[in-house]
């Protein structure tokens, strides 16, 4: 499953430069699949090809922020999440909505990661 980021976020930004996917924001910032890693072209999106480099909007506002379709929870990586394993107020958490094997996980990364 993927992880999760929840309100009680005290946005201090420590998550951010552990992903190795860059699949964490900034609350406010437009993402892209582009983002951290070496997509080039296009990718399957929904249903839909669109450019790797193409812009989407923050997934909040408010706060810090994972984008699902990009975590893979640091399989391929480490051993555990590392957001999860720097966050000081425990707020990255599996995401009970985005079940995920490892062999998913995996194959995420490695698509992200060619």
């Amino acid at each position: 499953m993927a992880i999760m980021i929840t309100d009680e976020c005290i946005n201090c930004g420590a998550c951010e430069p552990e992903c190795p996917n860059n699949a964490i924001y900034e609350a406010g910032a437009e993402w892209a699949w582009a983002d951290g890693n070496n997509l080039s072209g296009t990718i399957d999106f929904d249903g839909q090809a669109i450019s790797v480099s193409q812009r989407f909007a923050p997934k909040s506002d408010d706060t810090y922020f994972i984008v699902t379709s990009k975590c893979t929870e640091c399989v391929g990586f480490h051993e555990e999440p590392q957001c999860a394993a720097v966050c000081p107020v425990d707020c990255c958490v599996p995401d009970p909505d985005n079940v995920e094997s490892n062999e998913v996980l995996l194959e995420k990364k490695n698509r992200m990661h060619l």
